[in-house]
């Protein structure tokens, strides 16, 4: 496993892998690395790929008050993950590395990052769609793999990836819980014992609304309703930022399931934020 700084080294690298006939994957994080990004890993690696990860807390995606000085960094850890589960090259450039100096060109998606969690996070998404250009410029992966758990950000970036015709296939994979159903998040070394416990009701509630949907209960203000409920009941939640239920390719939202949709919400549990979604087909 080869750990790099600068895109030089990346390019040279990753030229080298394609001319012996490589597919590159590539896994895009900011480090704290846990099993929903080893999950993103083995993928790349059982799909044959010469792999790269990227390890780089991304200024410009945290908004004004966020968690960008404190949020998790763990880099030898994070190293150890990589080499235990095969990576081929981890790419850990610095702020000045990726920007530069003055940073003038932005990407930036329209109409999918002003609902859900763009109405919260000014900014977020510019950053996001941004860094995910950069890497992918720089690497110049074939397939490169998110989460689900970020289920807005995987739209947008496959939408960006579409509008711009770069040359990769984008690969969101299925949300990694822990046991008691929570999303694993590199923001939940934040949570308190009581809180992890109550961050329970999130997937609960998101649970409960694909029973309801799939029993027939389709108008979203009642669904909703019942998942506020259920989230309100816990008692360490302090703030519900939004719980929507939207189209899964506009991100507007519905009045009525009729076929597919997203549920998806956001909950600040102590200070923590936390953001979780199931997509459901009431047809299946």
């Amino acid at each position: 496993m080869e750990v790099v700084k600068t895109i030089t080294e990346v390019r040279s690298l990753v030229k080298s892998a394609r001319e012996q006939g490589k597919t590159i994957g590539l896994v895009p994080t900011m480090g704290a690395l846990h099993v929903g990004h080893i999950s993103l890993i083995e993928r790349s690696v059982r799909d044959g790929c010469f792999t790269v990860v990227s390890i780089f807390v991304n200024p410009t995606q945290f908004t004004p008050g966020e968690d960008f000085e404190k949020y998790p960094r763990s880099l030898n850890t994070d190293l150890k993950i990589c080499k235990d589960n095969k990576v081929d090259l981890v790419f850990v450039p610095t702020a000045e590395e990726v920007y530069g100096k003055e940073m003038l060109t932005w990407v930036n998606v329209e109409k999918l990052t002003e609902p859900l969690c763009g109405k919260f996070r000014p900014g977020h998404f510019r950053g996001v769609t941004t860094i995910c250009a950069k890497l992918f410029n720089i690497v110049i992966p074939d397939v490169a793999y998110f989460g689900q758990k970020d289920a807005q950000q995987a739209i947008v970036i496959k939408k960006m990836v579409a509008d711009l015709n770069m040359p990769l296939e984008i690969i969101a994979c299925p949300t990694v819980r822990e046991p008691n159903g929570l999303a694993v998040s590199s923001r939940n070394q934040y949570l308190s014992p009581d809180e992890r416990k109550d961050a329970a009701c999130l997937y609960n509630a998101l649970q409960r609304c694909e029973q309801m949907a799939k029993s027939g209960i389709t108008h979203t203000p009642q669904l909703i309703a019942e998942m506020r409920k259920i989230i309100e009941a816990a008692p360490t939640v302090k703030q519900i930022d939004y719980i929507e239920i939207v189209d899964t390719h506009s991100l507007q939202p519905l009045e009525k399931i009729t076929d597919k949709a997203l549920l998806a919400l956001a909950v600040k549990i102590g200070a923590t934020r936390l953001i979780d979604n199931i997509l459901i087909d009431t047809t299946s």
